[in-house]
């Protein structure tokens, strides 16, 4: 049966392969440039008009909803493989019965996430080294943020399944709503009623729920393919089984890729308020930096799923030699221009009055943002492996890279001599042996692809 052609959705295995990449990829990066705002938002406003303790609180929290959000995030682009391959083979009832397995199988994992972290809230403080003067502050913005779970879960399963099958600009509109949202409550709640980290957190949960909830609808009344019949609704252990191990693999690259960055948040820490909070602002920064080409990355892997399931192995290797060069473009591009800026970035979270906090977010930025290309090359990596049903080497990938990240962040920073630039310096060497490992098995594959037959309307 075929695949539905309504509402937006669009085929990536026709047509001029860089633009075709770039419109998909823009919506996603806008979105995912506007999803940072919802938690800037409360690191901006608290910085500037609640104090440095405040700032240090909420950006430390950032680093654990990251990883939170990732392993939901990670499920859902996993799910997307699947319902995007079958969306190349034009194969609908098959979609229905994965979105149907891979929704049941992401909820039960966003639930016994949001009964866990509040159950173990004080021992995730203790895990992170949280300095005693930042706790309260921290522990009373992560009770609130935790019941945002939920609609952190909806937006970004349904935002999935409609990139799955090419629609990547719904999800953005009811993003820049949201995100909108999250800035005009923030200022009521922690200008207006003087509401602190509270308020932030708060603020945030409202526009995370109203996102998915909205998200949620819109793809139920739009999609025709991705919403249920009662015949759908029913175990198929062999697909099951199936969409487990893309859902799963993927969430756990993911989930192991921020709990990294989490063990590196540990180290941070422990240098005291100062280096946290330059940490919390500059990383901030580093997130809006990168950010498109991650989500260039993930729009890539969904081209390349698309293809792999249509059977397109020439416009797979052409596509890939498009996305290497302009993701290599981009993170030079943006690389320069944190370069450049890094003081005047800083200065959008800290008071000029804060000197050892800009000059330690300076530091962290020129050393760190100088090798952008390396992410970026990362990404595609994650996102090609994942595409093509072998979500294990972005695993491996993931492991390298950020198993030599913590190690080295441990090591080097425990040379007096380098003391905090340590932790600074071990990102660019994870990203680049990752990348190398990466590359070689990428490259034996797209060698056998050479010998694919042309197709002169791609």
């Amino acid at each position: 049966m075929e695949t539905s052609k309504k509402a937006g959705a669009r085929s990536l295995t026709a047509g001029p392969i860089t633009g075709t990449l770039l419109r998909f990829a823009v919506p996603m990066i806008l979105g995912d440039l506007l999803q940072q705002m919802y938690n800037v938002a409360d690191t901006l406003i608290v910085g500037q008009f609640v104090g440095a303790d405040a700032l240090a609180a909420v950006g430390s929290a950032y680093t654990l909803m990251t990883f939170l959000t990732s392993i939901l995030l990670g499920l859902s682009m996993g799910a997307g493989v699947a319902v995007s391959i079958s969306f190349g083979r034009h194969d609908a009832d098959r979609m229905r019965s994965e979105v149907f397995l891979s929704f049941v199988m992401i909820a039960a994992v966003a639930a016994v996430i949001n009964i866990g972290v509040f159950a173990g809230i004080d021992p995730i403080l203790s895990l992170l080294q949280v300095p005693p003067e930042v706790w309260d502050l921290m522990r009373e913005y992560l009770w609130a943020i935790f019941f945002g779970i939920g609609g952190t879960f909806l937006y970004n399963y349904y935002a999935s399944m409609l990139r799955a099958v090419g629609d990547s600009v719904r999800p953005l509109f009811f993003l820049g709503f949201a995100a909108a949202l999250n800035v005009v409550l923030d200022l009521a709640f922690v200008l207006g009623l003087n509401a602190g980290v509270a308020g932030a957190a708060w603020a945030t949960v409202i526009s995370q729920w109203l996102s998915g909830i909205g998200l949620c609808i819109y793809a139920l009344a739009t999609r025709p393919d991705l919403r249920l019949r009662r015949q759908d609704l029913r175990w198929d252990g062999a697909r099951a089984g199936h969409v487990f191990r893309l859902a799963f693999i993927t969430g756990a690259q993911q989930s192991i890729m921020n709990f990294g960055i989490l063990m590196v948040q540990g180290r941070v820490n422990s240098f005291g308020p100062a280096v946290m909070a330059a940490f919390a602002a500059a990383v901030k920064i580093d997130s809006f930096a990168y950010m498109p080409v991650q989500d260039f990355g993930n729009a890539y892997s969904t081209f390349i799923a698309q293809n792999y399931g249509a059977g397109q192995g020439g416009r797979i290797r052409r596509g890939t030699r498009s996305a290497i060069l302009t993701s290599m473009l981009f993170g030079a591009a943006i690389s320069a221009a944190v370069f450049v800026l890094a003081r005047p970035l800083m200065l959008i979270f800290v008071q000029p009055t804060e000197t050892e906090v800009l000059a330690i977010g300076v530091q962290y930025l020129r050393i760190e943002g100088a090798f952008y290309c390396l992410i970026g090359l990362l990404f595609l990596l994650y996102g090609f492996y994942r595409a093509i049903e072998r979500p294990g080497m972005s695993v491996v990938l993931t492991v390298i890279s950020l198993g030599l990240r913590v190690a080295l962040a441990y090591g080097l920073s425990s040379i007096p001599a380098l003391g905090v630039v340590g932790i600074w310096v071990s990102i660019p060497i994870g990203w680049a042996i990752a990348d190398l490992v990466g590359c070689v098995p990428l490259a034996g594959f797209l060698r056998r692809l050479k010998q694919a037959p042309a197709n002169p309307k791609q």
